[in-house]
């Protein structure tokens, strides 16, 4: 058993992390709001906002587009100093060297994706804005999986289940990961440049097909296991809702439908459908973790030596 204090500064790093989830959220939300209003440019200059320091900018004149970027711009921040404080209890206080350089890696990311954000502005380039896009929405990913590595449940010691469908069911999470992260790319490709259509229906096609098939085997082998039967239960709905919010952008960006509630639902549509994108990412790269730590070939040599004595924390 861990001694009190070490107990303590796990909950913190644990909180933190989970903070850092929310906060990102947020931050990819009015990303969103800000690439679809039309509001990436509102704010001309930077790292300052209208010639005021950021922090310093008078709350009386975020209006129209300038809210959007400037409060985006500031939750960026409230990211970047969470990013700070867990990177800092992790490499103070984790005893997982591998888990204080991931925290520390999640700072090098953040720092990075806040200056590319700052470069779309200053270059005014649309590619920039595509790689700022998708690096979010690995962040995300990475800061649920922090969030992960950081609770009580995977600090735990974990037994290993050998299971015959155990490299596919590995195989099934990898290529399930790949294609949702391709899907974001490739919806970033769509938003900014108006290309790759097909490539992003394709994707999406993938995806009604792997994620049942995943879900199915996990529910039908697995379902005692609740790190792999929950995200096989949150998967087919968050794909279920994807393909809804997607049907909607379509119709609100390609046809000349009258969507209800227009010109609300113009808006809602995509900035959702990015949203349950990154979530439905987020939580294929979660399953992917847990069923590399809970599934073991039957054959494998590793599998004997983690039944007697377990997965190290």
């Amino acid at each position: 058993m861990l001694p009190e204090s070490e107990r303590s500064s796990a909950v913190w790093a644990h909180r933190l992390a989970v903070g850092l989830c929310a906060a990102t959220f947020v931050l990819i939300l009015f990303g969103g709001l800000v690439t679809n209003t039309g509001a990436a440019l509102a704010v001309p200059d930077w790292p300052t906002t209208m010639g005021y320091n950021m922090f310093l900018f008078p709350w009386s004149k975020m209006v129209g587009g300038i809210f959007y970027e400037h409060s985006h711009r500031l939750i960026g921040a409230v990211v970047g100093l969470l990013t700070v404080a867990l990177a800092g209890t992790l490499w103070i206080t984790e005893r997982r060297r591998w888990l204080r350089w991931l925290g520390l890696a999640a700072l090098v990311a953040v720092g990075l994706q806040g200056l590319l954000g700052g470069l779309r502005v200053v270059l005014l380039e649309g590619v920039l804005a595509i790689v700022h896009g998708c690096l979010a929405q690995a962040f995300f990913a990475l800061a649920m999986s922090l969030a992960l590595f950081t609770s009580r449940e995977w600090a735990a010691s974990a037994l290993p289940a050998p299971s015959r469908d155990a490299v596919l069911l590995r195989r099934l999470t990898v290529l399930t990961t790949g294609v949702a992260y391709l899907q974001i790319v490739f919806g970033a490709l769509l938003t900014h440049f108006g290309m790759r259509l097909d490539a992003h229906l394709a994707g999406a096609v993938a995806l009604a097909v792997l994620i049942p098939v995943l879900a199915v085997r996990l529910l039908k082998g697995h379902a005692d296991r609740p790190a792999l039967a929950l995200p096989a239960w949150v998967l087919p709905g968050l794909l279920l809702l994807q393909l809804l919010l997607g049907l909607g952008a379509y119709a609100g960006r390609f046809t000349g439908l009258a969507l209800p509630l227009a010109p609300y639902a113009v808006l809602a549509f995509p900035v959702a459908h990015r949203l349950t994108g990154g979530l439905l990412f987020g939580v294929s790269l979660l399953l992917t973790l847990c069923a590399y730590r809970l599934l073991v070939p039957p054959e494998s040599r590793l599998a004997r030596q983690f039944l007697s004595r377990g997965v190290a924390a």
